[in-house]
Order: C-alpha cells, then structure tokens, then sequence
C-alpha cells in the first residue's frame, strides 16, 4: 500500500480505524465473503448455495443473505412456481468488493503455499 499519501496523525489514525471496523462489521463472520464469492457465477438457488459451500448450516445461510441483503450486496427474488423458488443475485454495488476479494485470495494463496513449504 502506497504511504506517501497517508497522512499519520491520532485523528487520521481514528478515521482509518472507524473505515476498517464499518468494513468488519458489514463483511464480519465466517460466511459473507465465501457466499459473496459463490454468487459471483450468477442468480444462484438456496440449495444450491448451501451445495457449494459445504459447511454451511440453512439457519447460518438464510441469516448471512438477509445481512448481505439489507447492506446492499445481494438481492432476493421471488418466482411463483409450485413449490416457490428463490434465487439470490449479487448487485452492482458488490462489484465494489472485486478489487478487496481478489487481493484476499491472492493474499491466501501466497501464505497457504508459504506455510505449506515449511511442511
């Protein structure tokens, strides 16, 4: 990250700060950013969002979406089809977690082959 542009003072210190617990709090969990990721192929059922991520339970998924859902990253369509079908969408405004996500799994990338050398 480029420092000449930072500047270091407490205010500028708690601003910074304040930026990164906003962004913990609305991405925070095990959950947000693995859902994030899987619907990144597209309008995705509930079933089969609870498939790709393997672990997840019904109960922590619906609650993780609705979170996703009210903070503006994902949206929730309805079909009236006999049984009802569901289907989950990323938004526009997700797009702007592309950049943070993919330097996340970069990141992971480098420290999971970094700690497996060390085997």
């Amino acid at each position: 990250m480029p420092t000449e542009n930072i500047v270091h003072s407490p205010a500028a210190c708690k601003q910074s700060i304040a930026a990164v617990r906003d962004t913990l709090y609305v991405l925070s969990g095990k959950w947000k950013l693995p859902i994030i990721v899987a619907l990144s192929t597209g309008p995705t059922r509930f079933k089969d969002l609870q498939r790709t991520l393997e672990e997840i339970t019904p109960k922590i998924l619906s609650k993780e979406l609705k979170e996703l859902e009210l903070n503006e990253f994902v949206t929730r369509t309805v079909y009236a089809t006999s049984p009802v079908s569901v289907e989950y969408e990323l938004t526009k405004y997700s797009q702007s977690l592309q950049k943070i996500i993919g330097e996340m799994r970069d990141w992971g990338l480098q420290h999971r082959k970094r700690m497996m050398s060390k085997k």
